[in-house]
């Protein structure tokens, strides 16, 4: 849940061991004129696969199993807009037989290199055959790079922030 990653005070970028870089789009706007909130879970998702991808230097479209989305949760901290750079931090909350559950963070570039938190996530992989769909042990490859991922580093700072 989300609870548990903002129970004391919402992520700081220092918690991540990965800050995945994801650009927003021009198409991403809705009609309020900022980045829709569905838009958000797409960065999730690109930034996962695109990690997962990059650290395990396979091509994952190509296993024999592949990660289906069964959770998602989002809380919604700061707007974002088009032409904002993005980190993603990446963190895992539970690495499972079968699933993956990733504790998520969006944060927006803003001058001088500072981050600012614009939402707080959580992503379920359940990993199933490529062809049967019935659910299969998390991959070797993906396994051996999620557990280079750290859980969600606290950083003793005690300042909180949000809407």
């Amino acid at each position: 849940m989300i609870e548990t990653i903002t129970a004391d005070r919402d992520p700081t970028p220092a918690d991540f061991g990965v800050l995945w870089p994801v650009h927003t789009r021009w198409a991403d706007h809705d009609t309020y004129s900022h980045v829709n909130n569905a838009t958000y879970y797409e960065y999730f998702d690109t930034a996962v696969n695109g990690w997962l991808i990059a650290a395990t230097g396979v091509d994952i479209r190509t296993l024999n199993a592949i990660g289906v989305v069964a959770e998602t949760a989002c809380r919604y901290v700061h707007e974002i807009w088009f032409p904002d750079e993005l980190r993603v931090g990446i963190s895992v909350e539970r690495l499972g037989q079968r699933s993956i559950v990733y504790s998520l963070a969006i944060f927006r570039a803003l001058p001088a290199a500072d981050l600012q938190l614009a939402a707080v996530g959580r992503f379920v992989h359940v990993y199933v055959d490529a062809q049967s769909r019935r659910p299969v042990p998390v991959p070797a490859p993906i396994r051996a790079a999620v557990a280079t991922l750290v859980p969600l580093r606290r950083s003793p700072s005690p300042t909180t922030t949000g809407p």
